[in-house]
């Protein structure tokens, strides 16, 4: 069913509509069998992708969802039945200002009167590892909101997203001695990782599990993912989709550090992502929780191999 402007139906923000998150959360929403009226957010609602959504009949709101803009937001969020909330903390790199921004939109959704509140959260590696590995500000920043949510008083559910799908076309690495290519990780090359098809399953999951539910789950976690792949699977599967000869190469931890930093990216988030990566690998990536895989979402699954073949590798091995 397409989206409506009829006032009969129900009202959900989408936070980040035309990010990869906030994408497929609208596609879900225009796919789902009931109708919705849909109000996305972005910074810029004039840019093509807040344009094409407005021809989807998604109620565009150009909107910088940051503290200064407290008054904005909770006039923005005014009126709404539901709403998907999701943070970038890539954005910034600021641990405080993530936390200060998801309290925010809590608060703010909370006095709109929201029935219920889907929030993109991730897992507490310090927590998951028993304060073994807690450098990884990117998962603990979402963590803090998360238990923030769970106590505002206005149900409440986490929906974490596995790896992504579209992550691997920016993993890999060309080797300068034969040409071949590979992908590098501090994670065993037999441990399976939970990987998501963001575009068709994450907005899924967030309809079909929590908006949708019988009951709204409020208190529950979502682990939201397609499949679990290993990284030695990954590469075999690009290999053979793609034609390229590509392979996993295990590292050490200062080998993973390195290799980010040599990308250009600052020692202290190199050194968090390869924690992080010690941490799934260790641990698990949703810790010891389970996951979801599928449950409830009735449309074809797209698996990692079929995505392989009509992604776009054309950067990946130029």
């Amino acid at each position: 069913m397409t989206i409506t402007q009829a006032q009969s139906a129900p009202l959900v923000l989408v936070v980040g509509a035309t990010g990869q998150q906030g994408g497929s959360v609208v596609k879900a929403l225009s796919d789902s069998k009931k109708p919705y009226r849909v109000r996305g957010f972005t910074r810029d609602n004039t840019k093509p992708a807040a344009k094409a959504l407005e021809k989807q009949g998604v109620e565009v709101t150009g909107l910088n969802l940051v503290v200064e803009n407290k008054d904005e937001i909770y006039k923005a969020f005014a009126g709404a039945d539901y709403a998907f909330l999701v943070t970038n903390f890539w954005e910034h790199v600021n641990g405080e200002k993530e936390i200060a921004e998801g309290k925010l939109m809590i608060d703010a959704a909370k006095a709109a009167g929201v029935k219920g509140i889907v929030w993109s959260g991730l897992e507490s590696h310090k927590k998951a590892s028993g304060g073994k590995y807690t450098q990884v500000p990117h998962f603990e920043g979402k963590a803090v909101i998360t238990e923030y949510g769970r106590g505002c008083g206005v149900p409440f559910v986490e929906v974490q997203a596995g790896l992504y799908y579209s992550n691997y076309l920016i993993q890999v690495v060309k080797d300068a001695a034969d040409g071949s290519y590979s992908y590098r990780n501090v994670v065993a090359p037999d441990v399976p990782l939970p990987l998501i098809d963001m575009e068709n399953d994450f907005g899924a999951y967030v309809v079909v599990q929590a908006i949708e539910a019988p009951v709204f789950p409020d208190g529950k976690s979502i682990y939201a993912a397609t499949e679990e792949l290993s990284w030695s699977e990954v590469a075999r599967q690009v290999s053979e989709g793609t034609g390229k000869q590509v392979s996993f190469k295990h590292e050490s931890f200062d080998e993973e550090v390195d290799a980010f930093v040599s990308r250009g990216i600052p020692r202290p988030f190199a050194i968090s992502i390869a924690e992080g990566y010690l941490s799934f690998g260790e641990f698990g990536y949703f810790g010891k929780n389970p996951s979801g895989k599928r449950e409830g979402l009735t449309h074809p699954k797209r698996s990692f191999a079929e995505w392989v073949k009509t992604a776009d590798w054309s950067k990946a091995f130029a």
